[in-house]
């Protein structure tokens, strides 16, 4: 699945309305190796970190973090009941940049670039370009070694939305809600290279996330939420962390 998803790792979604599946939180946990994007739909979280960062993501929030070299964080319900729904992906850093400084950032919703018809659909782009008619909608997010796109995009019942999201070896598509002509809720596509998506919706719409990125055909020694290139250098992680080591600049 590794290399179907790279340079993404993972794509975690939660979506309940009963606070005893979400009240937990993630108490502050670490990580190294990768990025994580926070994505909200609905409900709200807090994040804090061993940077002094701090702050509350809600519906059409996201929240961007660069592990690198390590970080120690805590993601937690900023409400008691009600709906949350959102989704964690994990993208992988090339070994050259798995030991670089930690970094945070939010992005508001008000700040995604955006376009909607009620009749079509909507389309919101959080990292790389899609162009959808003629419009070029780009993401927030500087770029990277990786190229990540990630849009969020909904399709009306019964219509069609051609989005060309540039050249990429291939394109996922995950159905969270409703189903297209293709695949069912919840199920991920995977389109080959070719800069128009065209996305065909059911009879009752649908709603997905589009991804993708410059894989990186690196090989991947994870251990929870340790992500290296091999062992013994997972194996290095867990040292670190355990003597307290995870945060310094040269892991040894």
């Amino acid at each position: 699945m590794h290399a179907v998803l790279d340079p993404f790792l993972m794509i975690d979604e939660i979506n309940s309305d009963s606070a005893a599946d979400y009240m937990g939180g993630f108490p502050e946990h670490p990580h190294r190796g990768f990025e994580t994007i926070t994505y909200m739909k609905a409900g709200r979280m807090r994040h804090r970190d061993h940077m002094g960062n701090e702050g509350v993501i809600g519906p059409g929030d996201v929240q961007w973090m660069t592990a690198g070299r390590g970080v120690l964080h805590s993601e937690m319900p900023e409400q008691e009941q009600g709906l949350m729904h959102g989704f964690q992906l994990w993208l992988n850093l090339p070994a050259v940049d798995k030991l670089k400084p930690a970094a945070y950032r939010d992005i508001r919703s008000a700040e995604i670039a955006c376009t909607r018809d009620k009749q079509e659909g909507e389309v919101r782009v959080i990292a790389g370009e899609v162009t959808i008619e003629d419009q070029l909608l780009s993401g927030r997010l500087p770029v990277m070694t990786t190229r990540p796109l990630l849009a969020d995009v909904s399709v009306s019942a019964g219509k069609e939305m051609v989005l060309d999201v540039g050249e990429y070896e291939r394109v996922l598509v995950f159905v969270y809600a409703g189903e297209s002509t293709e695949l069912n809720t919840r199920q991920l596509g995977v389109y080959g290279s070719g800069a128009a998506l065209t996305l065909r919706a059911g009879e009752a719409g649908f709603e997905a996330l589009v991804l993708s990125g410059e894989p990186l055909r690196e090989p991947i020694a994870q251990y929870g939420p340790f992500v290296m290139n091999h062992p013994e250098e997972t194996e290095q992680a867990i040292r670190d962390y355990q003597q307290g080591k995870l945060l310094v600049s040269s892991p040894g």
